[in-house]
């Protein structure tokens, strides 16, 4: 009776081999099933800001800070599990945010200034009046950058005191920054254009036409990548010359916030609630992705993209 039990085993177990053999497609490796990770999920996970508006997004080489637009306070969360670790008064409307190595700087928007916050444990350390309607900010290794948005004007200032050390007119409404390395690159969202300008002396190098409504700009380590919300593409450009090397489709609607991730770029498409994940190489689509709200400002932290939703939390991918 143990010989013919024995010997239906070893036959269930050959039709089972056989069957396997035949399939087009490998059986799920076990080590990838103890993980959770044989089958396509969603692996998008969300963390509360603290504000039912965020805005801004920055990584400070541990954590993320968000601007809270509608409390007035920034949010500190860590990477590494999204604990909130404290939430920092700043001015209001608090909008873009900026790390300078050491402390992390916040526009408000309807304040006219901009907030230096100690990251460490986010004890405010000033606040200085840059006018106009601060949007966005970016560090280019020595001086903080701020795109006034109503004056059509960028301002540098020095991270020290916040001194204004330069008013730079750009001919356009700045909405966003990146730094090259060397220049900075303002995108004009009402001029569909963006602006490169050279960080020590503010010179204005060029302004370039892109697409309708220019907001989300980055920079891949060789070119710059803006985002076209209106007309529903990402453009590249050469850093040299501001030539287009490329336009390309995201699949979704409203493409606005832009994050290089040492390979691709990242792209929040607002109002078809998805993310975009673009090769930087040659632009092409690697794939759109689900997010729970509408994705805006996003930032890369060396292993996930962040992302802000418009339903009051961060998205890590």
């Amino acid at each position: 009776m143990k010989c013919i039990r024995f010997s239906l085993l070893i036959k269930l177990v050959s039709l089972s081999i056989s069957l396997v053999a035949q399939s087009s497609s490998p059986p799920p490796n076990p080590n990838a099933i103890a993980l959770l990770r044989w089958y396509n999920a969603n692996t998008t996970t969300r963390f509360p800001s603290g504000d039912p508006a965020p805005a801004g997004i920055a990584f400070d080489g541990q954590n993320m800070w968000v601007a809270g637009y509608s409390t007035n306070t920034v949010a500190k969360i860590r990477c590494s599990d999204g604990e909130l670790l404290g939430r920092f008064k700043v001015g209001k409307s608090p909008d873009g945010v900026a790390f300078d190595g050491a402390n992390v700087w916040v526009t408000n928007n309807a304040g006219a200034t901009i907030s230096k916050l100690r990251a460490s444990d986010g004890a405010l350390l000033g606040t200085f009046h840059v006018g106009g309607v601060p949007t966005y900010a970016a560090f280019d290794g020595q001086s903080i950058w701020v795109a006034l948005e109503g004056e059509g004007s960028l301002r540098k200032l020095r991270p020290s005191d916040g001194a204004v050390l330069l008013t730079v007119s750009v001919g356009g409404d700045p909405v966003n920054l990146a730094f090259d390395g060397s220049n900075v690159w303002a995108s004009l969202g009402n001029g569909d254009a963006v602006a490169k300008v050279r960080a020590t002396d503010g010179k204005v190098l060029g302004t370039f036409p892109v697409g309708n409504n220019a907001q989300g700009i980055a920079f891949d380590g060789s070119n710059i990548w803006v985002a076209n919300t209106t007309s529903g593409n990402v453009m590249e450009l050469s850093a040299t010359d501001g030539a287009i090397l490329g336009t390309f489709q995201t699949g979704g609607i409203g493409p606005a916030g832009l994050v290089f991730d040492g390979t691709n770029i990242w792209v929040t498409n607002v109002d078809s609630l998805t993310v975009t994940k673009l090769r930087a190489a040659d632009g092409a689509n690697l794939g759109s992705f689900p997010v729970p709200g509408q994705p805006s400002a996003t930032a890369f932290d060396g292993a996930n993209v962040w992302v802000v939703l418009s339903s009051g939390y961060v998205a890590k991918m």
